[in-house]
């Protein structure tokens, strides 16, 4: 007996299939919300990686964004630490999720696609962090999601990046569609320069840190 593939993956290629790179976000976070499925990059918890980078780093009132709020665990450590973050998700009901959460939150939960993102987020925000999001788009798009978080960026900021690493996975049939060293360093254009790539969780992923 074959193990059926998750509902992230079968949702992925349904959307897809419809030219629709992103819409299925908001279908696997409303089959969650009705305990119809499991979003499974959802640990209730911040990422290691970039807690310890933001006590290390504390804000100070600067900008952040967050791409891919998921459930608001990641922007809430980085208002912790003092950043003044804006976290969007393309998922509305992720967005609600996480201002249900977090109701006395100062992070500010938006609805937004990173394909097609506001103008005045152009060269506004001093930290952008993209975290095992872009991964989630086919190849074909992610180009131009890469040269709109590349955008965000302001002078002088910094851009923290994170992907699963392609040389160190065996191919699946996705989501999600590991980068490779090269996709990594794309995110170094517009007057972004890459500052330190390297891989992370024996080898899993790529943690990369950008600047302008």
């Amino acid at each position: 007996m074959t193990t059926p593939d998750p509902a992230d993956r079968v949702l992925a290629r349904a959307s897809l299939a419809e030219g629709d790179p992103t819409g299925w976000f908001e279908r696997l976070y409303t089959a969650a919300a009705r305990g119809e499925a499991e979003v499974p990059w959802t640990r209730g918890k911040p990422n290691p990686e970039l807690a310890a980078w933001a006590r290390r780093h504390p804000g100070e009132g600067r900008r952040a964004l967050l791409v891919g709020s998921a459930l608001g665990d990641d922007a809430e450590q980085l208002a912790a630490a003092g950043w003044a973050v804006t976290a969007f998700d393309v998922a509305p009901t992720a967005v609600e999720s996480a201002r249900a959460r977090f109701p006395e939150s100062r992070v500010d939960y938006v609805v937004a696609d990173l394909l097609n993102p506001p103008g005045e987020w152009h060269h506004a925000f001093d930290l952008v962090v993209e975290i095992i999001n872009i991964q989630a788009m086919p190849r074909a798009f992610r180009a131009a999601a890469v040269a709109a978080l590349a955008g965000f960026l302001a002078p002088g900021g910094t851009a923290l990046v994170s992907e699963v690493a392609e040389e160190n996975n065996e191919p699946e049939p996705g989501p999600p569609w590991p980068f490779s060293r090269a996709e990594i360093e794309s995110v170094a254009q517009d007057g972004v320069r890459l500052v330190s790539l390297e891989t992370i969780r024996d080898g899993d992923r790529y943690w990369a840190t950008f600047t302008r």
